[in-house]
């Protein structure tokens, strides 16, 4: 599969650089240059839009930040916060060639287990889900789209 193939995203002018045969290109939010895998392609991309079409301040997103489920470290793809540092959106970001299936999105149930993020995204660049989580009643709803950040 073409490492920078077309994503149900829209696209975005990144700055891509071939060091040796090795793609890389700058993340903005982790503030330095990163080698560019499929899923890495897809993370980009959903940061992007996260910023860009759904006003998301750049200053609140964290990227690969770790966590720990039963015992073992982990690290969340995608977190949002709100300012006053409350986690409000956790986006798990798969390759375009993985599935999105139950396994999915029981990995992003887990790390919710820790988190008790209210909205939380599964994405593979050519599908999104999203799901409103609502943990005093203990349930969640499938939504058809993200919110815009200002409507939080």
């Amino acid at each position: 599969m073409d490492l920078l193939q077309p994503l149900a995203l829209p696209p975005y002018p990144f700055k891509i650089t071939d060091n040796n045969g090795q793609l890389t290109l700058f993340d903005e939010i982790r503030k330095r240059t990163i080698i560019i895998t499929p899923e890495e392609w897809v993370r980009q991309h959903f940061v992007q839009y996260l910023i860009r079409q759904k006003n998301y301040p750049k200053t609140l997103i964290r990227l690969e930040g770790g966590l720990r489920v039963n015992g073992m470290p982990k690290r969340t793809d995608i977190v949002i916060f709100n300012p006053q540092g409350e986690r409000i959106l956790m986006v798990e970001c798969k390759a375009p060639s993985v599935a999105i299936d139950q396994k999915v999105f029981d990995q992003i149930a887990r790390y919710n287990m820790t988190h008790k993020v209210a909205l939380l995204a599964v994405t593979n660049g050519l599908q999104h889900y999203y799901c409103s989580i609502d943990h005093v009643a203990c349930t969640y709803r499938f939504i058809e789209d993200l919110p815009d950040y200002r409507s939080l």
